[in-house]
């Protein structure tokens, strides 16, 4: 008998009068709040503005919600489409359910359209809110223990988690692998703090690390749960994904470091940098800009002044006839 170990909630909604409060909605929503909040930090320090990373994550956070749902939807298929079930549910996002491969896929995607529009580059962005992400998945992580799933195999340590009987489930005391992947989670963001204040990570290779760093704490921490997934040679679906994503994030910090070694200098210009650049190419007063150039106006001080040259030639050639020169043929 288990004497010690983790209750699980009743319920996972609170009723605010007609408005429920979904733990999982609400873990998720505090995790994104996080990661722009610290993504911001991170970004003024390496030379940004505040309120690009936010501006950013509203076209980042939308996809990324929509990919990790469309990953979930699209592995776990059996959950909606097959017989006995009702397709609506795949929409019922609060309920559970977010594929973080298909999340960070498609929430990449958002934000280079963001970057796009605010012409800064997507890695130096990117390595900003590398270690934001994973704090954000490590809050989010708290939803499944609200909805009581994606726990690991029976087991009678004193951290266990207790699941009540229910749809899919069977009482018991479990590992509780949403708070193995939590405080994993809080570890790799550690990890990518560390590393790029001692390495100066530029160019993609800080957010590279949050990647592969987290891949390999969840392909062992996948292998424990025992909740349905398809299986590959063996192993789970979502094994095989950390595998390989781990294997593509080492590859690109190596590959990186070789052909843009050290760290941007500049990630986002300036107000002043802007408005130096709009007054060299702007024309002075006289006409002439900065650099020294002029317009075909500013050679002159009039437009008499530029009939007189135009007509120089005429005359010259006149005084050579008077005096019996011969002329040269113009062959410019």
């Amino acid at each position: 008998m288990n004497l010690a170990f983790i209750p699980s909630p009743s319920t996972g909604v609170i009723e605010l009068g007609p408005i429920p409060l979904r733990g999982y909605a609400f873990c998720i929503i505090i995790g994104v709040f996080v990661a722009v909040w610290f993504g911001n930090k991170r970004w003024i320090a390496r030379g940004g503005k505040a309120g690009t990373v936010a501006d950013i994550a509203v076209w980042a956070v939308p996809f990324g919600l929509v990919g990790g749902r469309l990953y979930h939807v699209i592995t776990d298929y059996q959950l909606y489409f097959s017989d006995g079930e009702d397709w609506v549910d795949a929409f019922k996002i609060w309920e559970g359910g977010l594929g973080i491969w298909g999340a960070i896929a498609l929430g990449a995607v958002g934000a280079w359209i963001g970057c796009r529009r605010r012409g800064i580059p997507l890695p130096a962005w990117a390595d900003a809110l590398a270690p934001g992400i994973a704090f954000a998945q490590a809050i989010g992580r708290w939803g499944n223990w609200f909805n009581q799933e994606l726990y690991g195999k029976p087991t009678d340590l004193p951290w266990a988690v207790k699941i009540s009987e229910g749809a899919n489930r069977v009482e018991g005391t479990y590992h509780p692998t949403f708070l193995y992947e939590s405080l994993w989670c809080v570890g790799v963001a550690l990890l990518v703090i560390w590393a790029d204040r001692r390495f100066k990570l530029g160019h993609g290779r800080a957010f590279a690390l949050y990647v592969a760093a987290y891949c390999a704490g969840r392909g062992w921490i996948e292998y424990m749960r025992v909740d349905e997934a398809h299986h590959v040679l063996g192993l789970r679906l979502n094994v095989w994904t950390a595998i390989i994503v781990f294997v593509l994030a080492v590859t690109y910090i190596v590959i990186s470091a070789k052909l843009r070694p050290g760290r941007e200098e500049i990630v986002e210009p300036t107000t002043a940098e802007l408005a130096g650049d709009e007054e060299k190419d702007a024309p002075s007063e006289d006409g002439s800009s900065e650099d020294g150039s002029s317009g075909s106006e500013g050679t002159t001080a009039s437009g008499e002044t530029s009939g007189d040259a135009a007509d120089a030639p005429d005359a010259e050639s006149k005084e050579a006839e008077a005096d019996g020169a011969p002329q040269k043929a113009d062959r410019s």
